[in-house]
């Protein structure tokens, strides 16, 4: 984070054959989209998952079906699955079977629930040598640089001398390279069958050091072009060396969030998404949000570039303000939601837990204020096409457009219904088929031009 089935008999064959589907939403058509392995434009919606306190033997014990179940009620697809190194390799070479068997546990929730999930291998403040979660402490090498903590501000941090050396020794040491790669390999070859398994984040919010004389800026991009472009390249072989359908997403440092634009290079994989983050500094620190900053429009405007020069999609890790109650949060989940709408392949917000901070919904499983606008109808995944979608929240209308595939291609597109009463229309030789108030399947006839209408009930 920045801080500074009628379906399944008659239709399931042709859903087999894929389709080449391309981004043609306006404004961003040189960005792809995400696809499933029937070659439909995917859409994910979601929410992060995560246990930071318990480790050893309660790790990831404060997740549980609940989560999966509760998300998939209230519309949500995707769950970005917070993982450890310091818990899968407590010592060199030794790979936790008990903490993979947790994984699997978690990602047979998620398949129940018809949520797909994307492995994080998470670190904050590299890890557990400067008091947090992440990098083992045995692949954490300072040269006996000093560290202070600052547990008031703990972003900050990541500019302590020992933290900075640690990325360093972990971009450029052969040994902790090599540790790196073999620890993706174990979990790609565990969880490459894995139906809910849609890809591999390789790792979160990636910082570096600084040089004397740099600015922020300067040696982000530095950081990004000298040092995570290779890494990203050696850890994509890892996975593909076990996994050759999982998605690779990878991440700019944190300063995107600022609206600078990444120093990343190409990463030499076919099947590459970029994955910024969604953080503005001021918010963070407990400031409201204001719309004539234009923040949300710089992000938007750097973000982008990457994904259009490269040819990627593009999915946004984690986003959500601290405080969502203030006077113009109302406003700023509007503009973020049409904001990322228009670019991306999906979002997931942080953080899917029962509380208070960062928490999307209450103990009760309630959303907490302002959190209710992320819940959305939307097109999960497309047999085709896309033309044009969108939300209009105030009319409570969703359209979407779209091209179907040929003869070839597969037939069945999923939309996602929040909690409501919804009216679902399609026209251009297509029928609606609602197998549970939560879901809505368009079956077209090849090539034909589709137009969806979900519209909320009015009582």
């Amino acid at each position: 984070m920045l801080r500074t089935t009628l379906v399944a008999g008659a239709v399931a064959a042709s859903l087999l054959a894929p389709t080449a589907t391309a981004r043609a939403q306006s404004g961003w058509d040189a960005i792809p989209v995400l696809t499933d392995s029937r070659g439909r434009a995917l859409t994910l919606r979601g929410w992060n998952v995560e246990d930071k306190t318990n480790r050893g033997e309660a790790a990831l014990s404060a997740i549980t079906e609940k989560h999966f179940r509760d998300m998939r009620a209230k519309g949500f697809n995707f769950a970005r699955l917070l993982v450890f190194w310091d818990d899968l390799e407590p010592r060199p070479g030794h790979y936790s079977q008990d903490y993979l068997r947790k994984i699997e546990r978690i990602l047979d929730w998620a398949r129940k629930h018809d949520v797909h999930v994307l492995i994080d291998a998470h670190q904050d403040v590299f890890g557990p040598a400067f008091g947090h979660r992440g990098v083992p402490e045995w692949a954490t090498r300072t040269d006996g640089l000093p560290f202070t903590p600052r547990p008031d501000d703990w972003f900050s941090e990541y500019f302590e001398p020992a933290v900075q050396r640690a990325f360093t020794h972990l971009y450029e040491d052969p040994d902790l390279r090599a540790a790196q790669a073999r620890m993706w390999r174990v979990l790609a070859e565990r969880f490459r069958d894995h139906p809910a398994v849609l890809g591999y984040d390789l790792i979160n919010e990636p910082m570096g050091e600084l040089r004397e004389g740099e600015d922020l800026p300067t040696a982000a991009r530095r950081i990004e072009r000298e040092q995570l472009t290779p890494m990203y390249n050696r850890l994509a072989d890892a996975v593909r060396s076990a996994d050759r359908d999982g998605w690779v997403f990878v991440e700019p440092t944190p300063i995107v969030g600022e609206g600078v634009p990444t120093g990343l290079g190409r990463i030499d994989d076919p099947k590459v998404v970029y994955a910024p983050h969604f953080y503005n500094t001021a918010m963070e620190a407990g400031a409201d949000y204001d719309p004539a900053a234009g923040w949300i429009e710089s992000y938007e405007q750097a973000v982008t570039l990457y994904p259009k020069q490269y040819k990627v999609p593009v999915l946004v890790g984690e986003w959500g303000p601290l405080n969502n109650s203030l006077p113009n949060m109302n406003r700023f989940y509007r503009d973020a939601m049409a904001s990322l709408g228009r670019y991306g392949s999906g979002w997931a917000g942080y953080v899917w837990c029962y509380g208070g901070g960062y928490c999307a919904v209450d103990g009760t499983g309630t959303f907490r204020t302002n959190k209710e606008l992320t819940a959305e109808p939307y097109a999960e995944a497309v047999a085709g096409t896309v033309r044009s979608a969108s939300y209009d929240s105030a009319a409570g209308v969703y359209r979407l457009e779209y091209d179907s595939a040929g003869r070839r291609g597969a037939r069945v597109t999923e939309l996602s219904l929040p909690p409501g009463a919804w009216q679902v229309a399609a026209r251009g030789r297509a029928v609606v088929v609602r197998p549970s108030p939560g879901r809505a399947l368009v079956l077209a006839a090849p090539d034909a031009r589709v137009t969806v209408t979900v519209t909320a009930a009015r009582t």
